[in-house]
């Protein structure tokens, strides 16, 4: 079996790529997820060969068999991240061995197999090189990497494969909630994100493909956002369709939902923490009622609460509403902590301010 982490990429590249001027017109109002790059990263991997063939080639259309497993027991994992424009025309990487670090956690509880870290940086290297033309430099703008891997192998029946392709592909990125300044949540009722023993900790499609239908719901109902319960007592605040959330309150202290199996770890919400703890504030990763929510919200002793993500950043909550109720937060503004951990984050990752705990990752 090849040594993965010393794989060589070949590199095939695009007979029609996008041209200067319409990539231009593209990266001056990316969105979010609308616009691909014209390359991106495939690498295979087997039972008996184990991780081999890694190649950039053309982004484009995959060809799979109507019996590929990833279509039938849904064997299949991602992880989400950006590359960042630094301020002397390099790019950089923010935490990209955490990305590493959870896309195998998720590989295992989903009975694939695991990639070597310095493999899964190579990939992504490979591909930030290649297009880096292609990272914005609008305000707020980054390269945004999407590395997944799913089942390919052909076959009918119950059991984990034994054949996957991992691919990183990669869109320029504007802003997630473009021109809010807070955000409006529902609370699901008859919805739940994950259950103790479930998949709720795990990067995998599974989870997000169960939560749309509340997202559904929750537009219906003029919100930007669901917020999801606990499984068993549908009494504690967990997370969001596809953020983290925490808390803010009127001794400057900040609570965040511990995690536990169900919620996602968030890198953003890690590093969150970690910047909130050297400013000295006192962190709590504890469980929160939502009644506790509406009562310290209506109080004054709730002064904020904000989402966190890594395509969001930090977005502030304004209010919160549910089939019985609705309650709003502070001035249902963005909150000065909030604002404060975003503009700090954000600077660390672009290279503006000093690097403490060596999370930026430089590329060229």
């Amino acid at each position: 079996m090849a040594d993965a982490t010393i794989l060589d990429f070949e590199f095939e590249a695009h007979a029609n790529p996008v041209s200067d001027t319409n990539r231009a017109e593209a990266l001056a109002n990316p969105g979010f997820g609308q616009i691909l790059a014209d390359h991106m990263v495939q690498i295979r991997y087997s039972e008996e060969r184990g991780w081999h063939d890694a190649r950039v080639r053309p982004y484009g259309p995959l060809s799979i068999d109507p019996a590929c497993a990833v279509l039938h027991y849904a064997q299949e994992i991602f992880e989400g991240l950006k590359a960042y424009r630094l301020p002397d025309g390099g790019a950089a990487l923010f935490r990209p061995e955490a990305n590493a670090k959870r896309f195998n956690e998720s590989a295992a509880r989903m009975a694939m197999p695991e990639m070597p870290e310095a493999l899964f940086l190579a990939s992504l290297r490979e591909i930030v090189r290649t297009e880096r033309n292609w990272i914005p430099d609008i305000e707020g703008g980054s390269l945004y990497l999407r590395p997944f891997m799913f089942a390919s192998q052909n076959y009918i029946g119950v059991r984990p494969a034994s054949e996957f392709i991992y691919l990183v592909i990669a869109s320029p990125a504007g802003s997630y909630f473009k021109g809010a300044e807070s955000v409006t949540l529902w609370t699901s009722e008859h919805y739940t994100r994950a259950a103790p023993g479930g998949t709720g900790a795990a990067k995998c499609g599974g989870n997000y493909a169960s939560s749309l239908v509340a997202q559904q719901e929750a537009i219906r109902e003029g919100c930007h956002q669901v917020v999801f319960l606990d499984a068993v007592e549908r009494r504690w605040v967990e997370e969001l369709g596809g953020m983290n959330i925490m808390f803010v309150f009127e001794d400057g202290s900040i609570q965040t939902p511990p995690l536990g199996g169900t919620i996602l770890p968030g890198i953003t919400r890690d590093s969150l923490l970690t910047l909130a703890r050297d400013a000295g504030m006192t962190v709590r990763e504890e469980r929160y009622g939502i009644d506790q929510w509406k009562a310290d919200a209506q109080s004054g002793r709730l002064r904020e609460a904000f989402a966190c993500g890594t395509a969001a950043v930090v977005t502030s909550i304004g209010k919160v509403r549910g089939r019985d109720f609705e309650f709003t937060i502070g001035n249902q503004g963005p909150g000065l902590v909030a604002q404060k951990l975003k503009s700090d984050l954000v600077a660390i990752q672009r290279g503006r301010a000093p690097d403490p705990h060596g999370w930026v990752h430089r590329l060229f």
